[in-house]
């Protein structure tokens, strides 16, 4: 695995680590929800820099798998890529990071999409090693 691989990897290991940290706090959730959007985007990111391919300067989940679906070996819930992307905003106002168009998620939800990240997450790792 290549060095800048490992890196992307160890960030979204961070992601997941935060998203762990404040999984059970429901005044975090938008915290838990921008990292779970955070983890898949660097795990996306670590596939393209293994596949020696131009890292995109975007957080858009739909282009980066798009990018890499010819080298993934597994399955990825699309729902789940459009729920993310609604997630991350580039402005870090407060109020909007890790927000869904109609508010705040859900503690559920939030569970919902941690699971999501860690699978991502898994896959990428056994992929990749």
């Amino acid at each position: 695995m290549r060095e800048i691989t490992k890196q992307w990897l160890e960030f979204a290991k961070a992601d997941l680590k935060s998203c762990e940290n404040n999984i059970s706090d429901s005044f975090l959730t938008n915290i838990v929800a921008f990292h779970a959007q955070q983890t898949v985007e660097k795990c996306f990111k670590a596939i393209i820099e293994e596949n020696n391919l131009k890292v995109e300067r975007t957080h858009s989940l739909f282009k980066l798998v798009s990018s890499i679906k010819k080298f993934i070996t597994f399955n990825i819930d699309i729902d789940n890529i459009e729920l993310l992307d609604k997630i991350y905003t580039s402005s870090r106002y407060p109020g909007e990071v890790g927000l869904f168009p109609n508010g705040k998620p859900s503690v559920e939800e939030s569970k919902q999409l941690y699971a999501f990240a860690m699978d991502i997450y898994n896959m990428t790792i056994q992929m990749l090693s």
